[in-house]
This record gives C-alpha cells, sequence and structure tokens, in this order.
C-alpha cells in the first residue's frame, strides 16, 4: 500500500501541532494479526484470575501516572483536566474494579437447568474465547475508550488490536501503559491509521470489531464486515432526551441539565441534546439555565491545561465537528428558534460557548440530527403521554434521562421511552455503573457493552449436554415405529398440559426406554 499522510495532529486549544500520522502498511496489519493469533492461544489458556492479575496492572499504572495521561488526552482533545480526570481515569479504574470481582464467576462453566425428559443427563454453558478482536475507538474519550473494549476481550480470553481515531490517537500512550505496567506483551496490540488502514483492518478477518463512532461509518463497517460475517458491535450515536417535570427542584435539575449537555463540550453520544420542559415552570427553569450558564468558566486560548478550578468547560476537539453545531443552531434560527446565550465563537477558534436555544420543534436538525457540542435546546410539554411521544420521535435511542420526584412516574415514563438506557433524576450515569449494560436501538446501534453482557459479548457461549455411555438406545432415534408415536403423544398430553399428570408421565416414559431399546432398525 502507498503511505498516505493524514492530517497532522494538533493542540485544538492553541492550535499547535503535535505530531504527524500516517496509514499503516500492509505489512505492518499483517504482522499485528500475526501476533495476535500467535498470542491468542497463549491468552485463552490463561485462568481468568490470572487475567484479572495482568489488567490490575493497567490499573497501578493508570492511577500512579493520572496527571501525565491527563495532560497527554487534553493535549489533543482539548477537553478539561477535570473531565478528563473524571469520564477518562475514574472510568478505567472503576470498570478494572468491577471487573476484578466478578469475570472469575462470570466465565467459569456454568451448570443450567435440565428438563425431566432428559432424566440422567446434565447440561452447561462454557464461554470460549473468540479470537483476535478488532477495536476502532472514536475520538471524544479516546484513552477509556481503547481500554474499556480491550479489556473486556481479553478478559474473556481474546486478544485485540486497537485502531484508534486518527483525530485522537494518542500515539504512543497506549503502548507506554501497556509495556511500563508489566502487562503481558502483544495481548493487546495498537495500530495507527485512517479509514484505509480500518479497511485493510477488516479485510483482515478479525473474530469480532468492536466500533464506537458515527452512525454513517458504523453502517460502512458493518457492510464491509457482512462479507465475511464478522460479528459486529456497534455503539453509535444519541440525540438523548431530558423530560422534565413540573414537580422537579429547578436548581438541582438546571444544574444537572447543564452538566450532561456541556460535559466533554457536549462531545459525547449520551450528551443531553434535547429538552422536555412541563410548561408550568419552563420560564423559570428557562431562567435559571441562563443564569447557570453566564457563570460557567470556559477556556481560551491562553490557557492550555485548562487547570481544576479555571475551567468548567473545555474547547472541542474538531473543527468539523463545531461546523455541524453552527449549521445546526442556523438552521434552527432560520425556522424561528432563539439563542438566548451563546451560539457563536471567535473566528477559528475552536472554544465554542455553551448555548442555550428555545422555540425550537421537530422540524429543526438541531432536534433531530445528532449536535455533539455545547448546545442545549428546550421546548414545552404538557402531558406525560405527550413528554414520552416527543422524547420517542427521533431515528436515535440511546440514552435519556427523566426528572420528576414522582418516582412512579419516572419509572414508568422510562420503561416507555425507546432507548438502550434510562438515568431518573441524573443523566449519563448508566454509564457510571460498570454493572449495567451499555448500548442503544435504532440509530444508535447494536449489542452491548459493560457488565456481564460486556463480557459474554466477546465469547462463544457454547452449550454442552453430557450423556452417559451405556446399552439404551434413546426412544426419539431411529425407527419410527406407531408405538413409540403413540407413547409420545402421551407422554407430551401428561407432561405438558395444565392438568400434568406426573406419574402417568413417569409409566410412559418406562415404556418408551424398554421400547427403545427393543426395537431396532432391522
Amino acid at each position: 500500500m502507498t503511505t498516505l499522510n493524514l492530517n497532522p495532529i494538533q493542540n485544538p486549544i492553541n492550535k499547535k501541532k503535535l505530531y504527524e500520522m500516517e496509514e499503516a502498511s500492509s505489512q505492518q496489519i499483517e504482522q499485528v494479526f500475526k501476533t495476535a493469533r500467535r498470542m491468542q492461544d497463549i491468552v485463552k489458556n490463561m485462568p481468568v484470575e490470572k487475567r484479572v492479575e495482568e489488567i490490575l496492572k493497567i490499573n497501578d499504572y493508570v492511577i500512579a501516572h493520572r496527571e501525565e495521561i491527563i495532560t497527554r488526552i487534553v493535549e489533543e482533545t482539548g477537553k478539561s483536566r477535570f473531565d478528563a480526570l473524571s469520564s477518562e481515569i475514574f472510568e478505567v479504574c472503576d470498570l478494572i474494579d468491577y471487573l476484578k470481582k466478578v469475570a472469575p464467576k462470570l466465565l467459569k462453566d456454568k451448570k443450567v437447568h435440565t428438563p425431566i425428559v432428559l432424566m440422567g443427563k446434565k447440561s452447561k454453558v462454557v464461554f470460549e474465547p473468540l479470537g483476535t478482536v478488532l477495536i476502532i475507538t472514536p475520538w471524544n474519550y479516546p484513552f477509556y475508550q481503547m481500554l474499556l473494549p480491550s479489556i473486556l476481550a481479553f478478559l474473556a480470553g481474546n486478544t485485540a488490536i486497537i485502531k484508534p481515531s486518527e483525530l485522537t490517537p494518542l500515539k504512543g500512550l497506549i503502548e507506554r501503559v501497556l509495556t511500563e505496567s508489566g502487562f503481558l506483551k502483544d495481548a493487546i496490540q495498537v495500530i495507527y491509521g485512517g479509514r484505509e488502514t480500518g479497511k485493510q483492518l477488516i479485510d483482515a478477518q478479525p473474530d469480532k470489531i468492536h466500533f464506537t463512532g458515527s452512525v454513517q461509518t458504523g453502517k460502512k463497517i458493518m457492510a464491509q464486515a457482512a462479507q465475511y460475517l464478522i460479528p459486529v458491535d456497534l455503539e453509535l450515536g444519541g440525540k438523548d432526551p431530558a423530560i422534565v417535570f413540573e414537580d422537579v427542584n429547578i436548581e438541582r435539575t438546571a444544574n444537572g441539565l447543564l452538566w450532561g449537555s456541556f460535559t466533554n463540550s457536549g462531545q459525547s453520544c449520551t450528551s443531553i441534546e434535547r429538552v422536555y420542559v412541563q410548561e408550568s415552570i419552563y420560564d423559570e427553569l428557562i431562567k435559571k439555565l441562563y443564569y447557570n450558564i453566564s457563570k460557567l468558566k470556559v477556556s481560551d486560548e491562553n490557557r492550555n491545561y485548562l487547570e481544576p478550578g479555571e475551567c468548567d468547560m473545555g474547547c472541542m476537539t474538531s473543527e468539523s465537528q463545531i461546523q455541524t453545531v453552527e449549521s445546526h443552531i442556523l438552521d434552527a434560527v432560520e425556522k424561528g428558534a432563539k439563542v438566548i446565550i451563546g451560539g457563536k465563537r471567535a473566528p477559528g477558534s475552536l472554544h465554542f460557548p455553551p448555548t442555550l436555544i428555545v422555540d425550537v420543534n421537530h422540524t429543526m436538525k438541531i432536534v433531530m440530527d445528532e449536535t455533539f457540542g455545547p448546545v442545549l435546546p428546550v421546548m414545552k410539554f404538557k402531558t406525560e403521554k405527550e413528554a414520552v411521544q416527543l422524547a420517542n420521535d427521533s431515528p436515535y435511542g440511546l440514552s435519556a434521562s427523566v426528572w420528576s420526584k414522582d418516582l412512579a412516574r419516572a419509572e414508568r415514563v422510562a420503561k416507555n421511552l425507546k432507548t438502550g438506557n434510562v438515568s431518573i433524576n441524573n443523566c449519563m450515569l448508566t454509564e457510571a455503573n460498570p454493572a449495567l449494560p451499555f448500548g442503544g436501538i435504532k440509530n444508535s446501534g447494536i449489542g452491548r457493552t459493560k457488565g456481564e453482557w460486556g463480557l459474554f459479548s466477546f465469547v462463544n457461549v457454547k452449550a454442552i449436554l453430557i450423556d452417559k455411555q451405556s446399552s439404551i438406545i434413546e426412544a426419539q432415534w431411529y425407527p419410527h415405529t406407531k408405538t413409540k408415536y403413540d407413547l409420545l403423544t402421551s407422554l407430551i398430553i401428561s407432561l405438558f398440559s395444565r392438568s400434568r399428570n406426573l406419574i402417568k408421565f413417569a409409566a410412559v416414559g418406562m415404556k418408551l426406554d424398554k421400547i427403545g431399546s427393543k426395537e431396532k432398525i432391522k
């Protein structure tokens, strides 16, 4: 393959060039797969407890070197140090802390129910690794999203190949974490590049693909993977609604809505991207949102590392993403919406101010398309039914939040929302519990990660049934005689009818066993 240089990696805070990137060569791709498949035999034969010891090395290193890691994350993403600490460092450690306790138990062979008609037999499920997993990660949470699926895949007995986003690849950082922590060499590898590299990696036919990113790219990956019948997990975009009922605490709710919308500068698939407020508190909540936004400390070009206490919200990462935000705001204003605060950046800057916009509706891109920026569109609703209908009127179904003192109502609404995750009286919090599954429906993706579901997504769940070796010929085996047919009919009636008769079932079953051994193929 001809070497192709990608856009240089820059610090979005001050536009300083950090380093160059290029597509991986065919030889590099061939080598990482060769290494991964060689290492897979080693990893799969390791006891789960030993794999846990390996990921604890990552945990210890991340804690000890957290400030250095945060600095690298901030340099390439532009997020505040607090955002990097809470959403990347904390999340990695929290995930490992959960998995170290549950992985050995969850991945043990599991004895399961054997029905009475199979008396004398045993049934179990075993969890076997798939092989080599390709993990393609996004640019918004680069450190966490590289380690989360890699750790899950490794614990399940797989090797992993990571292709980071070409926008925030954190080149060399993950390798440093793995090498200096003493983690098992080559069990997790990183290869860099853009779309062409991604295509070649899929053509190398990994045993599974885990992708986090846009809907458009997810569809392309799924189409390419389908040629080889490679299983795919897709964590895609969201347009997450928040439903606010009139009985809420205004102060607390306003603060939660702002954080849910503006954390990581709104560059999260589970950011709050539309708010539905019951009309009786609409004006009061808008005033409070406006006041709180006006007090936020927002980054600028002169603060390179966005120190804690100096910055609530960092800059955005990508010029193209800011252009999407601006186009959504322009479309909304042209259709009658009003920007209450924010809405414009300094020319050429990647620092986009937190923005509050009202008088929006479902004809606008800012309500229907993923904005992925620090913009909070707010609209009114009258009834619970209307709120649910509005929230469900979306091609996305990733996450949502419901705010109300009436917890019975809040849970009722949560169950009626067409989405994969719901937080009640909080936001983005399902992601904070590593025991909960994470994933979406509709255009928000396929599959689940985290929790036991996350582990099981990286294994072959194999069913095993164990019988004794004996002289018994099973009644359902050949030959199929009229006598067997009549006895099987009687067995079905005695066992499965509402007036179950186990005594008759036992008698019929004994006759079938005897006949099965007598009526042999002639």
